[in-house]
């Protein structure tokens, strides 16, 4: 039955995933606060890792990186999407492509627990090399 009073859930985005709160109470319960810390501490580590070896190999980084993401451009738009496509051919890592105040860059989501500081040098290598062909 449709009422003439705004109801919330049908305009906040958040109130159809309500199930994402047991994800959070399991990481917790297995974890514990310390441990999602860490997590987010390590993530985040390894997103200024790859913002501070992009910059140095020449790169632009859009960004504050304050958390596990990382928005990069190798350029103009044409060049910053080959060098997405050479990086996904590659398999090493995926990033995907994404438009951020206007510019066209490559977004790096640093987000699993399972990775490592190789992980990202070998990721952070896969992607000044697809930069450079």
């Amino acid at each position: 039955m449709h009422s003439e009073e705004r109801d919330p859930s049908n305009y906040g985005p958040e109130l159809s995933r309500r199930a994402r709160g047991v994800e959070l109470w399991a990481g917790l319960r297995s974890l514990g606060q310390s441990g999602i810390a860490s997590i987010v501490e390590r993530t985040s580590s390894y997103a200024r890792r790859f913002a501070t070896g992009l910059k140095a190999a020449g790169y632009e980084v859009l960004n504050d990186v304050v958390l596990n993401q990382v928005l990069v451009s190798f350029g103009t738009p044409e060049k910053t999407l080959g060098v997405i496509a050479r990086l996904q051919t590659k398999g090493i890592c995926w990033c995907g492509s994404t438009v951020w105040q206007g510019r066209t860059a490559m977004r790096i989501s640093v987000s699993s627990w399972e990775t490592t500081k190789d992980d990202v040098e070998l990721s952070l290598g896969s992607m000044i090399e697809a930069a450079a062909e």
